[in-house]
Parts: C-alpha cells; structure tokens; sequence
C-alpha cells in the first residue's frame, strides 16, 4: 500500500478511560470483524484481563478503514492505564507515529493522563485529544477540554468527542486520524530495518517476533539477521493482526505485522532488537528501547513438589512475552534455590505470579517484596541492594539511602487535608498545589518508595472515595536512618522474612509482623519462640504454646511424686525435640508483611 495511506497510531489513556472499548469501534467501523465476533473489549485475549477487567498486554492489530471514499491502512495498538504496565505503553510509542490520548469526560484530566501524554510528547509524536464517554448524564466534555488544554497545553481545537460505548463520533474521529496524524516515514527501497516491539513463545512454531517495519521490505522467503545476538534465520511465516493472524507476503516501511522463522532458542530474542536482511544488512541497528526500571523485588521459589528446572523454563518462557521482568537465581537457607526477580511494581509482580500459575503452571513460594537501597561502605564503595538479606555486615555500613520518588496525586478538593494527613504518616514532603478546576486539585510530593510500596493507593482511594488518582516517578536516593529488622524463629533468623524499615518505625512493624505470624504458624510439639531485632537488640517477642499431652491422666490418687516425675521426663523430652526440630513456615506467613495497617 501506498505509505500515505498508512497511519500508525497507540491508544493511550488513564485506566478505566475506554481505550479498550473504543479500540472495539474503530474494528467494527472497519468491518475487520463481524458482528456475530464482536464482543466487548475484543483485544484483551487474556483471561486475567477478562477477569480483572483491565488491559496487561499492548495489542496490536491492522484494519483497512474507510474514509471519504478511499480506503487507508490503521495500525493501531491498544495500550494498558495501569502504572504499573507503563513499559508496555512505552514500547507501543517508539513503534508509532502518532496517540490518541483518551480522557473520561466524568472524571477528566487524571495522574496517568498526564503521564501518557508526557511520553507520547517525548517521542515526538502528534496527539489527538479524545473526549469519551460523552452520553453519560454526569458527563462535562467542555471542561474535560478545558482541562486538556490548561493541563497539558495541548490545543482544544483538535479536541474529537465520542462515546466509545455507542459509536458517537466515531466518523469523525477517523477523519481526524487521516488528516492530523502523520504517515510512517522509512524508504521501503533502503537496506532492511524492523524494530522488534514484542515477542511470544508458540510450542509449535517457535518463538513469533512482532516487529513494526522501518525501512526496507521484509518478504517471505528472506534470510534475515537478529542484530543483537548476530544470529540468521530463514523467514517461514510474514502477516498481520487482522486481529487474528493473517498471513501476508511481504512488510513494506511503515507496516506492523509479525515474523515466524523457526527460532527455537528463547534467549536469542531480546525485545527493541533490529531485524536486518542477512546479505544486505543495514549500517547500524534501531536506538531500541530503554531498560526498564524495576521498582520492586522479590523472590520467587519452587513450591513443594515443584522442579527448580521447571520454574527456570516458566520464567524464561514469561520473560519473552514481558520484557519489563527481570530474574536472576537466588538461594535461602530457608527455601532452597530460587529467583531474584524485579517487577514495576506490586500489580505488575502479582500478575507474574498468576500468568506463572495459570500459563506455565508452576506453583511459588513468594517472599514480601522490596525495593532497591544504596549502599556506601565505610571504604567509599557504592552498592545497590535488593533485599535485607544482601546488606553487609552493619558495621561496614557508612551510609544507607532510600529510593526518592515524585508523586502527583489528582484529588477533589474537600479531600485535600486528609491527603496532607496520609502524606505524614508516610515521611511525605510537600512541594506544590495546583487548581485544575475549582473543584479538582493537582497536590505534588516526595516519598520514600518503601512507604508507598504496600498500601498507599488503597488508602488513598479510600479517602477520597474512589476519586483520587496517583502517578510517580523514581527522582534518585536520599540518605535516611534505616534499619535491618530480622525476624528470628526459635532464636535463628530466617533471611526470607527480613526487611529493611526505618529506625521509627521498626519496634511497631516488629510486634505487629509477630502477631500476625503467630496466627499463620501452627502449633508444634514444642514451644516457637517469635523475636523481632535490630543487630543483637530483641525489640519485640511473641511465642506459639506447644501442643500438650496430659501425661499424669492416669494417676489418681497416691504419691504426688510420682506425677511431678512424668511431668519432668516430659520437660526433658520436649527441651530435647526443641533442639532437633525444625518449624514448618506456611506460605501465606512469608506474605503477612503484605497486609494493610490496622
């Protein structure tokens, strides 16, 4: 097709904004599925996404959209809202020309509105405003505008209003695309350039490589070069997402599709690769894509009866369809051989663990998770840290320095002192207001991470009764007075349920972390005793009661000696089986630093 008919475009957006939905209209419009195939939210194909009611994966997809009598190519991606898939979005961008940024005319302007519109903008691409749900009763499109354009200085004039939900303004949102959004640059005769933006495993064709074409053609038949790895392979299978895969000749500059090539190994794929023509290959690879920054670490072990083998191959396999997870092998003497794995953040390691479950089938054992502390010891040397078992010995410590993050919380008004509140019980620093609307406000601070990691949006929604939203960013490490709190069962610290805390709160998340754990563990034959301690200082204590067997049952009457002479054999044996037995630690305790304060 003619390159400018194409137009190569990312829907972006706040959560629960409507990309999804209006991603549903613009393939009926086309005609690309029928009406007995239509169903909503059709490119979430995940059941955790049908379930959760939210988009993990970007998905893309190629329709032939009619307009004004002439018939154009959109390659369109559908991107998640969360925060925690920001990587996904990311990726989608650097393989577009152009967004359209969705925004709720009930709700406006919200944190990841503006986050979105802030990266779409850094990849120099042209945005489209989209007023959505715009035949609601409580719907306000005027000031939603208004909004856009004195939050984001994005113009008004181009602003299109549509519901997603019954199809207003579809028409003319598609005009708009064809007029404002530029066509894909790229010379289709230049030496081959695709920019890998995705990947999936297949168990019977191998790893399938979703690549947007930059320059060149990519054919069927053709022996291309993985740049990255410097392996060639032979192109079995070219097409597009129409939305299932169609099969197709040849990719031309400027169109999306996928790549099917026999490649076997999972590790000879990596995501932002350059996929180049064997005998002609371009002069230098595509820029490619950032790492991510992990924001949360923990560790991942083979549940009992599981193969450490089998959840090696399950990560590496997850790992190929996300690539914003890091893992590396980890042991505990507590739970054997594992993974080190890094995450964005907490929905992001909750949704890993389940796709593991689900998909690869392979049941964990999951510590609490962390983030990443920066060491300097008394030598001068820096070192990063991703858990309280990694720090060296305290003494060599100099200083320790928590991870500094920048938040803009969007609130009603009427909430704003108990957001102040909430930020003080979390060692936030204010930094500035600002009036979106007399009635909605833009409240930015600073945090240290760890305080946010666990519970803070689920506060924050609480207070401001669902109307709240949030957005932050990592800004660097500031030095604090931060501690190690060790958990020690019968006297031995278990390295999996250790945590870093600062100094002020340690004694109360010690006795709180004991309670709930002496709830999860179960009665031995001998007594527990739970410690929580700073280096050699104990700070708080709990102990489990051991089961007791009533061994003076049988003697009534006679000697009281020879009652106190079964309850002391009794002592003795129990002291003895303390010394030889070992606690079993449940699951579900290793998580109880996850659960909200009281």
């Amino acid at each position: 097709m003619d390159r400018s008919k194409i137009r190569n475009f990312s829907i972006i957006a706040h959560i629960d904004h409507g990309k999804s939905t209006l991603a549903d209209r613009l393939l009926q419009r086309s005609g690309a599925v029928s009406e007995r195939e239509l169903k909503a939210q059709i490119l979430d194909d995940m059941d955790l996404e049908r379930e959760r009611g939210i988009t993990i994966k970007a998905s893309a997809v190629t329709v032939d959209m009619e307009c004004d009598g002439e018939t154009y190519m959109f390659n369109l991606i559908d991107t998640p809202g969360h925060v925690d898939f920001h990587y996904e979005v990311d990726r989608a961008l650097a393989a577009c020309d152009g967004a359209l940024l969705v925004v709720d005319a009930t709700q406006g302007v919200q944190a990841q509105t503006v986050a979105n519109a802030y990266a779409a903008v850094g990849n120099n691409l042209e945005i489209i405003p989209v007023i959505n749900k715009i035949d609601l009763p409580s719907a306000a499109p005027e000031d939603a505008a208004l909004e856009i354009e004195h939050v984001l200085g994005i113009s008004a004039d181009h602003v299109q209003f549509v519901s997603a939900k019954s199809g207003v303004g579809i028409d003319d949102l598609v005009r708009a695309i064809v007029k404002h959004l530029p066509p894909p640059k790229g010379d289709p005769a230049a030496p081959l350039q695709a920019l890998i933006f995705d990947s999936e495993y297949n168990d019977y064709r191998g790893v399938i490589c979703y690549v947007r074409v930059m320059n060149g053609t990519l054919r069927k038949g053709q022996k291309v070069l993985l740049m990255g790895r410097q392996r060639t392979y032979l192109v079995t299978e070219l097409g597009k997402f129409r939305p299932q895969m169609t099969p197709c000749e040849a990719l031309a500059a400027g169109e999306t599709g996928y790549l099917v090539a026999s490649i076997k190994s999972l590790q000879d794929v990596t995501v932002g690769d350059t996929v180049t023509d064997a005998l002609h290959p371009a002069a230098a690879a595509l820029p490619g894509y950032q790492p991510p920054q992990h924001m949360v670490f923990c560790d991942f072990y083979p549940a009992t009866g599981e193969s450490f083998d089998a959840l090696r191959d399950a990560l590496q396999r997850l790992s190929l369809n996300d690539a914003s997870f890091s893992f590396a092998p980890q042991h505990s003497e507590a739970l054997g051989p594992g993974y080190r794995c890094g995450f964005l953040g907490l929905l992001h390691m909750d949704i890993v663990q389940e796709r593991l479950e689900r998909e690869c089938g392979v049941s964990v054992v999951q510590t609490a998770p962390s983030v990443t502390y920066e060491v300097v010891l008394r030598d001068g040397t820096l070192r990063h840290v991703e858990s309280a078992g990694d720090l060296p010995d305290m003494g060599h410590i100099e200083e320790l320095r928590e991870p500094l993050i920048e938040m803009q919380v969007i609130t009603p008004a009427d909430s704003i002192g108990n957001i102040m509140q909430l930020a003080e019980q979390r060692r936030g620093e204010y930094r500035k207001t600002e009036y979106l609307s007399p009635q909605r406000v833009l409240l930015t601070y600073e945090f240290p991470f760890n305080e946010i990691l666990y519970d803070f949006y689920d506060k924050l929604k609480s207070i401001t009764r669902g109307y709240g939203t949030m957005d932050y960013r990592v800004i660097g490490y500031r030095a604090s007075d931060l501690v190690k709190l060790d958990i020690l069962i019968n006297g031995k610290p278990v390295d999996a349920l250790s945590l870093i805390c600062h100094r002020s709160k340690a004694e109360h998340r010690g006795r709180r972390f004991l309670i709930k754990l002496r709830k999860e563990i179960d009665r031995h034959q001998f007594e527990i005793r739970l410690q929580a301690a700073i280096g050699s200082k104990i700070i708080a204590a709990e102990s489990i009661k051991p089961f007791r067997k009533d061994v003076t049952a049988k003697c009534y009457g006679g000697d009281v000696t020879r009652k106190r002479k079964l309850l002391e054999k009794q002592k003795e044996g129990k002291k003895r089986m303390k010394t030889v037995g070992s606690v079993d630690i449940p699951q579900k305790a290793f998580m109880t630093v996850l659960e909200p304060e009281d």
